[in-house]
This record gives structure tokens, C-alpha cells and sequence, in this order.
């Protein structure tokens, strides 16, 4: 069902009507009985004025901003008022109230496994509103209970497709070194989930992302070993340039050095470089061969 818009007009037309059949009203049935003499013509029209007062005032309705009001005749829907205002609608209808306020749900901390069957904990936030009233009303039963499920369902998909984390520079989206896009990612699938329901997924964001306790101490050893073979990586490729670097300075400056003297070189200022601890200086005092 698609939302369309009721009939309505200003709202102070109707109470103006509902007062002046009221008014008009009281004074026929006035007139009807006074002086003790009964005036069927005269209370047969105040009563009918009476009934048309009420009829008015029935049609009365008053919406706040960000608000909506659903109208259904008998059981029919016959459209939706969500200009904020008094207004005057179809009389004897039934109004229900739907916002349109920018709401947000939290989800729990869900435990799920990653694309590499770790099991991680992840959680994320929704930022939603309302823009088709007569599917929000009609066609879910409760549409807040729905995008909670929904989004929790399409945040354990986008969990499993996924891994947790690329190590040693492989290619492809993980969970924690790609943030954003995995983000729109939730997004665009959370929306299309969404959309029978008539709400727009207007963010989404993780809130929570970490491993699974019982393996999230065997994960840190294992991305502080990435990190550490990364870094000797490094510091082995500056190494080498700074080698390179001195000995093409050697012999540019006509210093030469046979072969075993240069790998001797070589050898030491690769250990001075690389080592994580401070060199200590060895002065030979005899010949090297």
C-alpha cells in the first residue's frame, strides 16, 4: 500500500460550523419548549443542529510538527494528513498517529563469525525516519520491532562476508580496516530490507567491533607479530639503501675495496643498522686476512 494524501481543510472551518450548529441548536430546542408548550418542528431541528455539531467536531484534528496522521474510514484507508496544523477531515474516521521524527536504534553486541570463521563481536547504530506512513502501518505489523530485527539481521551478514581484519596486505574489505565502506555497505542492504516497511535509512554506523574473548588474546599476539615483521621489513629495505648508498660513496670518492673487504663492510653496517640494540664497536688491531 502506497501513501497518497486525505481530503482536509482548515481546521477552524469545522469548529466554527460545530459552534454555530451548537449555538443554533440549543436556542431551537429553547424555542421548542418554551412556555411550557412542546414544538416538535422546533426541537426535531435543534436536535438534527445538535447532531451536526458533533458531526463537525468529529472531524476535527490537530497535528504537531513531524507527525502524521493515518485516516481510515470504516476500516479504509483514504490517505494521510502531514502538514502540521487544525484540520478538517472526513468525519466519523479513525486518526492514528505515526512520527516522522529522525529516530535512531542501537543494536546489541551480536557475536558472529568473520568471513575467516573468527568470532568476533560487532554492534551498530541506525539512523531512520518514516516515509511512506500507509506502509509503515499496513504492511508491517510494528515497523520500529521490524528495522530493530532487520537491522540486526543484515549487521550479522555484512559481519560474515567479511573478515575482521587483512593481514600481510591482503587484498579485499575488512571489518576494521575499512570502516566506511562497510558502513554503506549496511547501508544499501539495511535500506533494501527497509523498504516495505516505508522507512529510509538516512546512516549507519559500528559501533562496536572486537574479537570474541576467548581468541581476542591469540589475535593480538598475532597482529602485534604482523606488525613487527612489518616493521623489520622496513627497516631491512632502508638498510639496504643505506649500504648501497655508502659504498657507491666509497667508491666514488676512489676508496676500493677488494670483494671480502666490501662484504665484511657490508656485513657490519647491516648489523648496525638492524639490530634493535645498540652495536658494539670492534677495533681490529691485526690484518683482516
Amino acid at each position: 500500500m502506497k501513501e497518497f494524501k486525505a481530503w482536509h481543510i482548515n481546521g477552524f472551518v469545522a469548529l466554527l460550523l460545530s459552534a454555530i450548529f451548537a449555538i443554533a441548536g440549543g436556542f431551537a430546542i429553547y424555542y421548542g419548549i418554551k412556555d411550557g408548550d412542546t414544538n416538535i418542528a422546533s426541537l426535531t431541528a435543534g436536535i438534527i443542529l445538535l447532531i451536526l455539531a458533533a458531526v463537525a467536531a468529529s472531524s476535527l484534528t490537530i497535528i504537531q510538527p513531524n507527525e502524521a496522521r493515518i485516516i481510515t474510514f470504516f476500516g479504509k484507508y483514504i490517505g494521510t494528513v502531514s502538514k502540521d496544523g487544525m484540520w478538517m477531515v472526513v468525519p466519523f474516521t479513525d486518526k492514528k498517529n505515526v512520527s516522522l521524527k529522525v529516530r535512531n536504534f542501537n543494536s546489541q553486541t551480536l557475536k558472529v563469525n568473520d568471513a575467516e570463521g573468527n568470532p568476533i563481536e560487532i554492534g551498530a547504530v541506525v539512523v531512520f525516519r518514516v516515509v511512506d506512513t500507509a506502509k509503515a502501518t499496513f504492511d508491517v505489523d510494528n515497523y520500529e520491532r521490524f528495522v530493530a530485527i532487520q537491522s540486526e539481521t543484515a549487521v550479522r551478514h555484512i559481519a560474515a562476508q567479511h573478515a575482521y581484519d587483512n593481514f600481510n596486505d591482503e587484498q579485499g574489505i575488512s571489518l576494521r580496516g575499512n570502516s566506511d565502506e562497510v558502513a554503506m555497505e549496511l547501508m544499501g542492504e539495511l535500506q533494501v530490507r527497509l523498504d516495505v516497511a516505508g522507512v529510509q535509512v538516512l546512516e549507519t554506523r559500528l559501533t562496536h567491533l572486537a574479537y570474541s574473548p576467548e581468541i581476542a588474546s591469540a589475535m593480538l599476539q598475532r597482529q602485534q607479530a604482523s606488525a613487527i615483521v612489518s616493521a623489520r621489513q622496513k627497516i631491512v629495505e632502508g638498510a639496504v639503501g643505506m649500504v648501497d648508498a655508502a659504498l657507491r660513496q666509497l667508491d666514488d670518492n676512489g676508496i676500493e675495496l677488494d670483494a671480502e673487504r666490501r662484504a665484511a663492510m657490508v656485513n657490519n653496517l647491516m648489523v648496525a643498522i638492524v639490530s634493535d640494540r645498540s652495536a658494539t664497536p670492534v677495533i681490529n688491531t691485526g690484518s683482516l686476512y
